[in-house]
């Protein structure tokens, strides 16, 4: 009784947190915003599904916490995410992903994200990252931020580089070994556009087989491993 008492004193003396969400998957958003709704300390005051369109309405509901999808289809969540830091720097930006590398922490940090959350984890996750963002925390470690700055830079592939969000997640994900159909069901993206996209990454990275992007992904994460703490 007495631990019913006192959450009920932490969320009930204090406003809501106030959440604007942005992804363009409809079935993740419509499920994420109802874990949002049924929480006694947070209000969804707006919902998104492109870059464009979200921008405004997020600068009009001036909410506590923007999450955005750090891919989106007309954009990336990230040029979202500095739109708002320069105009609304009081809304705290928490990025969703699919991966997270090296590229895609620094990417956040750079964009002035307070921090990231796999899609894949503990809704929990999601909503403690959610609460500490609100408060002021920032998730994104300064000292992890700068050993993946070093990682990076050892590695030297410059051509890497030219790969977008998407195809950057894609190269990682065959490095991981899934295949097409198991990245369109991990990225929820049609297989067709995940060809594509692996056609994409053959192309930037001068490869010809996909079996080169193992290898070269398996050397990278070889190199990456030598700057771990």
């Amino acid at each position: 009784m007495l631990e019913t008492t006192e959450t009920n004193d932490q969320h009930g003396d204090r406003a809501p947190t106030t959440i604007f969400l942005v992804d363009d998957h409809e079935m993740i958003r419509r499920g994420f915003a109802q874990l949002m709704d049924a929480q006694p300390d947070m209000v969804l005051v707006g919902e998104g599904s492109t870059h464009r369109g979200s921008a405004d309405a997020i600068l009009r509901a001036r909410p506590q916490v923007a999450v955005l999808d750090i891919s989106l289809g007309d954009g990336s969540g990230l040029d979202l995410c500095r739109t708002i830091n320069e105009r609304a720097s009081d809304v705290a930006c928490l990025m969703l992903t699919s991966v997270v590398d090296d590229r895609a922490l620094i990417a956040a940090h750079d964009a002035g994200a307070a921090g990231f959350c796999l899609k894949s984890l503990d809704g929990r996750v999601l909503l403690d990252a959610i609460r500490r963002v609100a408060s002021g925390a920032r998730l994104l470690d300064e000292a992890e931020v700068r050993l993946a700055r070093k990682r990076v830079a050892k590695l030297g592939d410059g051509d890497f580089e030219s790969l977008t969000p998407q195809e950057q997640q894609i190269f990682e994900l065959i490095g991981r070994g899934y295949s097409n159909r198991q990245i369109s069901d991990e990225m929820y993206l049609a297989e067709k556009t995940v060809k594509n996209y692996v056609s994409n990454v053959l192309s930037k990275l001068r490869l010809d087989r996909r079996t080169e992007i193992a290898a070269l992904a398996a050397r990278m994460a070889e190199r990456e491993d030598q700057w771990r703490p």
